[in-house]
């Protein structure tokens, strides 16, 4: 390599940087050919649930004419309400005395909502499962059981 002269006249030495190796002993060429890492990318859906989220409202009232359409419930469909481990669990019932409102609202039972703990303006996930005609309806406290674990791992301590 030649030197250079600056514009003062002073002779510059050149500067050349040595070749190295990666750390896995290949040139520096071959290792900045290799492919980045990708971030693990979750399997294809093997559920057909139908998710949405809704607020209940003073009545308790809750609507979501996504889910509802994918169970195909209209005004008058008869409902059978229970509860398991603090999750609705409604679903057609010929002899279901409960049922969809003309407007097309799900009306939970008063007894219903204080059983779960829900209160007017509560934001609950629903989660239709039309294959087996059943609406699963999550209220805030079991959401909040099932994501803790979840949510620490991410979030990188315990949350509670």
């Amino acid at each position: 390599m030649a030197a250079v002269v600056g514009m003062t006249g002073a002779v510059i030495d050149p500067v050349a940087f040595p070749a190295s190796l990666a750390r896995d002993g290949r040139s520096p060429t071959a290792a900045s050919n290799r492919p980045l890492p990708l971030p693990t990318v979750p399997t294809a859906r093997t559920e057909t649930a139908v998710y949405g989220m809704a607020a209940v409202d003073c009545r308790g009232r809750v609507a979501d004419r996504t889910v509802f359409a994918a169970l195909g419930w209209v005004a008058g469909t008869p409902l059978a309400i229970s509860v398991t481990h603090g999750t609705l669990i409604i679903s057609t019932d010929p002899c279901g005395v409960f049922g969809m409102t003309s407007q097309g609202h799900l009306r939970l039972p008063a007894p219903v909502r204080h059983c779960c703990g829900l209160a007017s303006g509560d934001r609950v996930l629903l989660a239709a499962h039309p294959e087996r005609n059943v609406l699963l309806v999550h209220p805030p406290t079991v959401l909040d059981l099932l994501l803790a674990d979840r949510h620490a791992r991410l979030l990188g301590g315990d949350l509670t």
